[in-house]
C-alpha cells in the first residue's frame, strides 16, 4: 500500500470542504528557464504545462500552474483532472512521489491569475511554489499556485515532536 502525498485540494476535501477543479489549459511546451532549473531538465526540453482553477465555497480561489516532466507527463496527459488529483494520476501511472518542498509567500495578484480568479490585479494573495520529488529524488512536478488570501488561511500546530500544517477557509 502506497501512502499518497496529499495536495491542497486533498487537504481541503479531507476537512469536509467541496472543491471544484476546472482545467484552463493543458499542453506540452518548451519549459521556461525557471522550470528547466527546478525540474533539472536540459535547455530546450519540453514538459506538460497543466493550468487549473480551483473553486472553493462556490468561488474561484486558486489559480494553479503545474509543470510535469516527461516521460511521466506523457502517461498522465489525458487524465480528467477535474475528477482526479495530480498526485493520484501520478500514482496510477506508477510514479511514487516521496516528498515535496513548498514555500508559501505573500504576493500580489498578477494579470493571468486575476482573469481566472475574477479579482483586480494587485490584490493580496498567497503564492505557493512547490517541487515534488520521486523516491530517487528526481523532481517530477513544479507547481505554482496563486491563492486568494481572502478565502484561505494556513493553520499550524506546533509541538516538541514537530509541526502540523493544514489549509482551511478563512473565518
Amino acid at each position: 500500500m502506497h501512502i499518497l502525498l496529499r495536495s491542497l485540494v486533498d487537504d481541503l476535501r479531507k476537512q469536509g470542504h467541496e472543491v471544484c477543479t476546472a482545467v484552463a489549459g493543458r499542453a506540452v511546451r518548451r519549459a521556461p528557464a525557471r522550470i528547466v532549473a527546478e525540474l533539472r531538465l536540459r535547455p530546450g526540453d519540453t514538459a506538460l504545462r497543466l493550468e487549473r482553477v480551483r473553486e472553493f465555497a462556490g468561488r474561484p480561489a486558486v489559480h494553479q500552474v503545474s509543470w510535469i516532466r516527461r516521460p511521466v507527463a506523457d502517461r498522465i496527459r489525458d487524465r480528467d483532472f477535474t475528477a482526479v488529483s495530480l498526485y493520484t494520476a501520478l500514482a496510477d501511472a506508477g510514479v511514487t512521489v516521496a516528498r515535496a518542498s513548498e514555500v508559501v509567500r505573500p504576493g500580489l495578484l498578477g494579470p493571468a491569475a486575476a482573469r481566472h480568479l475574477h479579482k483586480p490585479q494587485g490584490s493580496p494573495v498567497l503564492v505557493s511554489s512547490r517541487i515534488t520529488y520521486t523516491l530517487d529524488a528526481t523532481p517530477v512536478v513544479s507547481d505554482h499556485a496563486t491563492i486568494l488570501g481572502s478565502m484561505m488561511e494556513i493553520r499550524t500546530e506546533r509541538a516538541a515532536t514537530g509541526i502540523s500544517l493544514t489549509w482551511g477557509a478563512t473565518s
